[in-house]
């Protein structure tokens, strides 16, 4: 077991100790409120860990580890960077809404797996292996694409991924590549009351029968959480509806997992579309019914509270200020495609972030080098402060509320001035490659500068109706004023297909030699 274990268990037992158990033994739905899409979870021992979709955000493929379900703290992550040809530096095409997607997480003979898919030229796989899920992970194997798949360790030693829409494919039992002359077929077909793919599979063995999760659209209807289940591997699957429920006014839940506890209890880890904060974490209940294993609570419905699985746990941020102070980036940040490294620094200047220039670009959506967390709901807030005395003429620099459509708090060098303005940006991506076509950019408000140093301020309203980010500016981190117009954030799938992401950029558009200084990263949330 992974070498952490003790550590926190004998944690989450002091946290019980002193902190009285009425006082954290319920939690609240979602259990994350920020962007973690496409989940898979296992259990190793007393622990839980997961693995969601990033995309083209590197490093790439989180793992989280929860001793409660509830608390994920972000220990690894699988790959540093992909290097599938040059989108992935932003260079001919980029990666967006690409790049690594539905990963699987297993724990087996005392070693983790994940596979993934990462979606777009060259669509081949990738297959990584650790005995310790805080790294170092290993490249296995680079299998062929399938959509949205899950690996199963059979009893007698057989590897399979189910993918797609009702397809088994056999391994090879090291996880190589597709075992020749094994099964692969077709193993059942969508309904007639259903339309497109059935997605999200998630597959399970359970007193000896084979039970396959995924989500389901019927027609002129919505999201909804499926289950086939088979004697044989191969079939005959008979199928049920297992959820079937909005939650707090918002769509469907659906998309996810189960997993049991050490005690044999099962949970539910599905997520919900929320807009522009992205796809949020629900926890609920599992019961096996008839051999069913039926989520929510006992009406169907997701709880909005609920009592932990496991008490005592202390929190453990997923998103977190930082005054960077030290020797290496923070586990919670990421880049926006592959990063610079010669072109970032921690070390230049102790205790500030460097973003130098390194490319001349157009558009934030082109720029090397946007570093990028979270926004959580219900409402949060990032404030930076920056350093721009050594900006180069045509550089833009500045804090933004990241997505395909974005709101930008952007300082511009133009001539022997320095303008801050608060701008909207919209970016148009080709289909085949996604490469940028354009941005449709709208500049709200322009104040010229009279000092390098200026704090930026972006808050973000994710409650029910609203998806409103406000752009504020101060010379003192004290008096505050707003620039700009309240900006609207979205999930778009077919720009990004991400949650809003709090984003810390620098870029040339007329010459390179420039760059500036970040003091701090100053993070809030209101968890009401």
């Amino acid at each position: 077991m992974p070498k952490t274990k003790i550590n926190t268990i004998l944690l989450c037992t002091l946290f019980t100790l002193f902190f009285p158990l009425s006082a954290g033994a319920q939690y609240r739905n979602p259990i994350l409120y920020a962007d973690v899409p496409d989940m898979s979870v296992c259990r190793a021992g007393d622990y839980f860990y997961m693995v969601s979709t990033t995309m083209h955000l590197m490093p790439g493929a989180p793992i989280m580890r929860s001793p409660d379900m509830k608390h994920w703290e972000t220990i690894s992550y699988v790959f540093s960077r992909i290097d599938d040809g040059p989108r992935y530096d932003l260079l001919e095409g980029t990666a967006y809404g690409q790049g690594q997607w539905a990963s699987s997480i297993r724990y087996h003979d005392g070693k983790f797996y994940v596979w993934f898919t990462a979606n777009g030229a060259p669509g081949r796989g990738f297959v990584y292996t650790a005995t310790d899920p805080t790294g170092p992970w290993k490249l296995l194997s680079r299998p062929p694409h399938f959509h949205d798949g899950s690996l199963l360790f059979d009893d007698d030693g057989r590897v399979y991924l189910f993918h797609s829409t009702g397809h088994l494919t056999e391994l090879k039992p090291d996880l190589t590549d597709v075992l020749p002359g094994g099964i692969n077929q077709q193993i059942f077909e969508r309904d007639a009351d259903e339309q497109g793919l059935l997605e999200g599979s998630s597959v399970i063995k359970h007193n000896g029968k084979y039970y396959l999760l995924m989500i389901s659209w019927p027609k002129e209807g919505h999201r909804r959480q499926v289950c086939y289940r088979a004697d044989k591997i191969t079939g005959p699957y008979e199928k049920r509806v297992i959820l079937d429920d909005a939650f707090n006014g918002f769509p469907y839940v659906g998309q996810g997992t189960i997993v049991d506890d050490a005690k044999g209890n099962w949970y539910g880890v599905i997520f919900q579309d929320r807009g522009g904060v992205g796809r949020v974490l629900t926890l609920m209940p599992c019961r096996w019914e008839n051999g069913w294993p039926m989520l929510g609570d006992k009406k169907g419905c997701v709880p909005k509270i609920m009592e932990k699985p496991i008490q005592g746990c202390p929190p453990v941020p997923l998103v977190v200020s930082d005054d960077f102070s030290d020797k290496e980036m923070k586990m919670n940040w990421q880049w926006n495609h592959n990063p610079v490294n010669d072109a970032w620094s921690l070390s230049e200047r102790p205790g500030y972030l460097r973003l130098k220039t390194n490319r001349i670009v157009d558009n934030l959506y082109a720029a090397p080098n946007t570093l990028t967390q979270r926004m959580e709901g219900p409402k949060c807030s990032g404030v930076i402060v920056l350093d721009t005395s050594h900006m180069k003429e045509g550089d833009v620099a500045g804090f933004s509320a990241f997505n395909g459509h974005s709101g930008l708090l952007s300082v511009i060098a133009d001539g022997n001035k320095k303008y801050l303005t608060m701008n909207t940006n919209i970016v148009d991506l080709r289909n085949s490659d996604k490469a940028i076509l354009g941005v449709e950019k709208s500049e709200k408000e322009r104040v010229e500068l009279k000092q390098n140093r200026i704090y930026l301020r972006i808050d973000g309203d994710f409650r029910l109706g609203q998806d409103i980010a406000t752009f504020y500016y101060s010379f003192d981190n004290k008096a505050w004023k707003k620039i700009g117009t309240d900006f609207k954030m979205r999930f778009d799938y077919m720009k990004l297909f991400m949650g809003t992401k709090f984003a810390l950029f620098n870029y040339a558009t007329k010459e390179l030699g420039g760059y500036v200084d970040i003091d701090f990263f100053h993070y809030t949330k209101d968890g009401k």
